[in-house]
């Protein structure tokens, strides 16, 4: 007959201890072990390119002549409006090398472009030309699928227009971003350019226009220090000045109310388009082809034509913009 044994109730509580509630304890510590572990991790991966020294990247040239010219904008709705009609450019000038890719996120800053490039989001629209057309190749594209499609020369990074006076708004982001696109690019010689935008509408209203007191002249006076002071810090040479290109066509019979925007932010159609388009076409072919922008047969019959009686007050202004790129002019 056996006898039951009785054991006290704190061998009974250690038994079901060590047996139930220690092994998921463990099993628990280890996930936590590993989670962390990957977070600092991933930690240091970021920190790579905190504070990195960009100048071996900036002290790169445009390249002379070469086979095939290969640019690819990564911005916002403002690269669209500045990017939209070079391809027309180059086909007036008869010029069939050149392949542009153009990489968008409406309202993109620079932080958000690299949060995004850290993450791998599939939030982009990419379009690239094919005989100086557009074609649109994906409106679920990350950076790093953009990179990857072709072994760009130029690349041309801006910051969220509302931002663009603000120089405190660039960095660490824009350091970062350099090193990682350089890096990744797979030819290794790429050149990085930066895209100026241009001052609001003196009559935009919006509050993103409050830190400027609402005016364009303090505007446009912020952008061009702040792209003076990022060029000193990352040493970029490549600048296109659209927002000076636009400030000069402000200064010409061309000006509307709307100061050549279409909601007081965004470059009105026709001539203000035409005019970025020249300002980039200015900036990156004479000194990689060398052809000029002067005399471009190219014309826009949209928004406010591009006629021939007005088409060379836009290249004019583009062309003085290259020029004097922190300067307006008086036409």
């Amino acid at each position: 007959m056996n006898t039951l044994v009785k054991h006290p109730f704190s061998t009974v509580l250690w038994n079901r201890i060590f047996r139930y509630i220690l092994p998921g304890i463990q099993r628990n510590m280890l996930w936590v072990i590993g989670f962390i572990f990957l977070c600092t991790c991933n930690k240091a991966n970021q920190n790579v390119y905190d504070d990195v020294d960009v100048s071996d990247v900036m002290s790169r040239e445009l390249p002379r002549n070469p086979q095939e010219l290969k640019i690819l904008g990564i911005g916002n709705s403002y690269t669209e409006d500045a990017m939209l009609l070079l391809p027309n450019l180059l086909d007036s000038a008869h010029i069939y090398n050149v392949t542009l890719g153009m990489l968008t996120l409406g309202g993109a800053a620079l932080d958000t472009h690299l949060a995004n490039y850290l993450r791998d989001s599939h939030v982009y629209t990419f379009e690239v030309t094919k005989e100086n057309h557009w074609e649109p190749v994906s409106t679920s594209y990350t950076i790093s699928d953009a990179i990857n499609y072709s072994d760009w020369d130029i690349i041309i990074l801006q910051q969220v227009s509302k931002w663009s006076g603000q120089i405190k708004t660039y960095q660490p982001y824009l350091d970062q971003l350099i090193r990682r696109l350089s890096d990744h690019c797979s030819n290794g010689n790429v050149v990085l350019g930066w895209h100026m935008t241009w001052a609001y509408a003196s009559n935009y209203t919006n509050g993103d226009f409050k830190s400027y007191g609402y005016n364009q002249g303090n505007m446009y006076s912020q952008i061009v220090e702040s792209t003076q002071a990022m060029q000193a810090k990352t040493g970029i040479q490549v600048i296109i000045p659209s927002g000076t290109a636009i400030q000069n066509l402000r200064n010409t019979p061309l000006n509307d109310s709307m100061d050549l925007t279409r909601d007081g932010t965004h470059i009105t159609l026709g001539v203000g388009r035409y005019t970025l388009a020249c300002t980039w076409f200015q900036t990156l072919i004479p000194p990689t082809l060398g052809v000029d922008l002067a005399g471009n047969r190219c014309r826009e019959q949209i928004g406010i034509p591009v006629t021939d009686n007005n088409y060379t007050i836009c290249q004019q202004a583009a062309i003085q913009a290259c020029n004097n790129k922190f300067e307006v002019s008086q036409q």
